[in-house]
């Protein structure tokens, strides 16, 4: 699951949540598998080096809570019948239809094994999951954000919930060229009920998944209850 805790001192109110008829069938029902496992071996001349500690970190990743994300995409070997990207680090993402132009940052695992996002103080900062595919390549690339922030009230994904099947998501990359994707879906899910492979799993295709918080406000724990999960493919 999703953690990533609203840091409002009063909550702008819950973010836009995604239309039911906007997630097919197959994306709303959780699945009562196991997560799948990472591969954290990223190639590319632009790649961040990962250790030895660092592999043994994100094969035991699983769940985002306060703040992390959890089992993340699979990274399968690339394939010459799968159509994809070269490896390159994204620098941006832009998702038009609800005015995001932000920077991205590659995040890793943090010190509870957890896939890290951007510092509370960055909220219009996205964070690119670097152990796994990058955006464009054949995989599950996945980017992470903010909902709201003591600092801004509303931050990166806020209204990550308003996407449609249809909708662009783009993502500028640091090799010059720019990974289109379209939108298949966009569900809401509790966060202890995230379909993992659903969510992550590799579906042959290059595809990405943006995650933010939704649902109702918990005071107590001071997070979001929900995740909300945008669903996208490679546009060719």
């Amino acid at each position: 699951m999703i953690g990533l805790a609203a840091t409002a001192p009063d909550p702008v109110g819950p973010p836009p949540q995604p239309d039911a008829a906007a997630a097919p069938p197959s994306l709303l029902s959780p699945l009562a598998d196991e997560p799948t496992t990472p591969d954290p071996t990223p190639s590319g001349a632009d790649a961040s080096p990962t250790t030895g500690a660092d592999h043994g970190k994100a094969r035991s990743a699983r769940s985002l809570h306060n703040g992390e994300l959890g089992s993340a995409a699979t990274r399968p070997s690339p394939s010459p019948t799968l159509a994809g990207m070269p490896r390159s680090q994204p620098a941006r993402i832009k998702i038009p239809r609800i005015g995001v132009d932000a920077p991205t940052a590659p995040v890793g695992l943090d010190r509870n094994q957890q896939i890290a996002v951007p510092p509370l103080n960055q909220p219009k900062t996205a964070g690119w999951y670097q152990l796994g595919p990058s955006p464009g390549e054949v995989g599950t690339a996945v980017v992470v954000g903010h909902v709201d922030s003591r600092a801004t009230g509303r931050a990166v994904f806020f209204r990550l919930g308003t996407l449609k099947p249809g909708d662009t998501i783009e993502v500028p990359r640091k090799d010059g060229k720019t990974a289109r994707f379209i939108v298949d879906g966009v569900a809401r899910y509790p966060k202890k009920k995230l379909p993992l492979k659903a969510v992550y799993g590799h579906t042959g295709k290059a595809q990405l998944r943006v995650i933010t918080c939704g649902g109702d406000y918990d005071k107590a724990a001071k997070s979001y209850k929900d995740n909300i999960v945008v669903f996208a493919t490679l546009a060719l």
